[in-house]
């Protein structure tokens, strides 16, 4: 068996893909093949059955997948693949990440069939019509023998982690099932272990097997603290936010998997006071170059990347790396905790893990040779004590540097004229200080806030904190059930108000924070009455109140932002779109 553990030097797009898929790649992130899918993927499209070895985390279902769909004819409604997995679970997980590399393929239906949900469901969706199932060897035998599954028109059988179908009791049943497929099929067995019983159902089935054996690599992190927070309950966005609070942090990676995702969540986190930036290979080499640099002197605290755009960073002063999304395999996870814990510091990686992503977690585990301990998100409490220590600092640091005099003499001559003492006094500047920071944290619904991380708009086959609908992926084009939103960040457009445009755009940096304080300070525009702001890579579109006088916006004609001149003019366009608005509008002001 021929070892694939090389180092890739080729990308996805140097495969015989069709280009609906190589697209969807792209937008998921991947650039180059995992070792796994390198090896198993060539073989698998010139139609030869394969026998690979490799662990959990390595890639390999996309290694299955993607030939599978190259080769799908959507116009036949009659199963031409089958996927055995050993459990219910990975056979929800494997049947999502089909459907989001499919996501440009019109038309395509998937099912996932198991024992536990009801008959009726998956025998109404194989009448409809499946082009691929994904299930467990019970429940795919019991359709067959039903006779509401024929495997006539099969043309790729894949086992997936066929050694704990073997340990589970299930391998007759596997072979009953390769016995009742067609004999021209094609066969892809993959397995973390080859025992000799797996290995004489590949002799018995498998013909003249191309090989593929990937070598499961362990990587020892002792200089990085590692935790992982499970998702349940909370939205993601609250719980980073939480995170943020308390956790001291120099400088902070957060990890993404799309492009979108990295623009929307820094957007977010700056209108939630936090100094961030998107780093993305839809960016300019340019603006790269300046986001990195901008780290590097501190004016800028947290860079919110995909995978690609992160390779090579090298940032010193990286102390804590957030895996916002789970990565797609180990290797990308030990690449993104490697950005931290550099030049002998010591370093934090916090990882989201949704209830289906458990298994990635444990792969995770045995590749880093480290258990990763299970973080609870701070209380309300714990925010309020970190609040205090951070304003108990700032007030020690103020009276030791700063020259105060006149402070004191203005304090003491308030009191006498107001007949106040100075405790109240004291205790009304530091309201006023702290009244966008409340020194105790205001309760709010933290289960209402939505994320789109970009999938909402192409399917979300896989959302990770979505409910377990097993029926789900079958949905195809069906319009799905969006989730609720913030209505006070997620505003629809103000047909009554006017936009207008601003000749300063994403490649000078600007952010929507940088928009509001220029226009409310120099126009005096409130900032509640700016509305929609949705920034492009060369200019800005601002909502702002019809009734705004002339000489108020001869007075916005002089404003600088970033140092440029703004130079405002109507904007002559259509309205955005509404879909495009609910992802990319922005807060004036934050209330807590």
């Amino acid at each position: 068996m021929q070892d694939q553990d090389n180092e890739i030097n080729f990308s996805f797009s140097d495969l015989a893909l069709s280009p609906q898929l190589l697209q969807a790649i792209r937008e998921i992130g991947y650039e180059t093949p995992s070792p796994i899918q390198a090896a198993s993927i060539p073989p698998l499209l010139e139609g030869h059955d394969l026998l690979g070895q490799a662990q959990t985390g390595t890639g390999k279902t996309a290694a299955f997948a993607l030939p599978i769909l190259n080769n799908i004819d959507t116009s036949r409604r009659e199963p031409q693949a089958l996927v055995l997995t050993p459990t219910r679970e990975l056979a929800l997980q494997v049947a999502e990440a089909f459907q989001s590399y499919a996501r440009h393929l019109p038309d395509f239906h998937i099912l996932p069939i198991y024992g536990g949900q009801g008959m009726d469901t998956q025998l109404r969706q194989l009448r409809r019509g499946v082009h691929v199932i994904v299930g467990t060897p019970g429940r795919v035998m019991d359709h067959m023998r039903r006779g509401t599954l024929t495997l006539a028109g099969l043309t790729t059988l894949v086992l997936d982690e066929a050694d704990e179908m073997l340990k589970m009791g299930f391998i007759d049943d596997v072979e009953w099932i390769l016995e009742q497929s067609p004999p021209e099929r094609q066969i892809a067995l993959f397995s973390a272990t080859l025992p000799e019983v797996i290995r004489k159902v590949a002799r018995r089935h498998l013909r003249d097997p191309k090989e593929a054996k990937i070598e499961n690599k362990t990587v020892t992190v002792e200089a990085i603290s590692q935790r992982y927070w499970p998702v349940t309950g909370t939205n993601k966005l609250d719980a980073l936010t939480r995170i943020l609070e308390v956790e001291d942090f120099d400088a902070m990676l957060i990890f993404v998997r799309t492009k979108i995702a990295t623009e929307e969540l820094a957007e977010k986190l700056e209108a939630r006071g936090y100094s961030a930036g998107a780093l993305n290979g839809d960016m300019s080499q340019a603006l790269r170059e300046k986001t990195v640099e901008r780290l590097k002197k501190k004016s800028l605290d947290i860079v919110v990347a995909t995978d690609v755009a992160a390779r090579g960073l090298d940032v010193d002063r990286i102390s804590h790396v957030v895996n916002y999304d789970i990565p797609y395999d180990t290797e990308a996870y030990i690449h993104r905790i490697g950005r931290t814990g550099r030049a002998g510091r010591k370093g934090h990686a916090i990882l989201f893990v949704a209830p289906r992503e458990r298994r990635m977690l444990g792969a995770i585990e045995k590749a880093t040779r480290h258990r990763i301990r299970e973080m609870h998100l701070p209380t309300r409490e714990d925010i309020a004590e970190r609040r205090v220590e951070q304003f108990k600092e700032l007030v020690m640091t103020t009276l030791e540097a700063e020259e105060l005099s006149f402070y004191r003499e203005f304090v003491q001559k308030l009191g006498k004229e107001q007949n106040l003492a100075p405790l109240d006094i004291a205790s009304a500047l530091t309201y006023l200080a702290q009244k966008d920071r409340p020194l105790i944290p205001v309760e709010k619904n933290v289960h209402s806030e939505h994320y789109d991380d970009g999938r909402d708009s192409r399917r979300r086959a896989e959302r990770n904190d979505r409910p377990d609908r097993g029926e789900r992926p079958d949905r195809g084009g069906e319009r799905r059930e969006r989730p609720p939103r913030d209505r006070e960040r997620d505003r629809e457009f103000d047909a009554s108000g006017t936009l207008y445009r601003i000749e300063v755009g994403r490649n000078d940096g600007v952010a929507p924070k940088d928009i509001v304080g220029a226009i409310a300070n120099e126009a005096g525009i409130s900032g509640k009455s700016i509305g929609h702001i949705k920034i492009y890579d060369e200019f800005c579109t601002v909502g702002l109140p019809a009734d705004i006088p002339e000489q108020t916006l001869k007075r916005m004609e002089r404003i600088f932002i970033m140092g440029k001149p703004i130079n405002i003019r109507l904007w002559t366009g259509e309205p955005p779109p509404a879909t495009y608005a609910k992802r990319r509008t922005y807060p004036p002001k934050r209330e807590d």
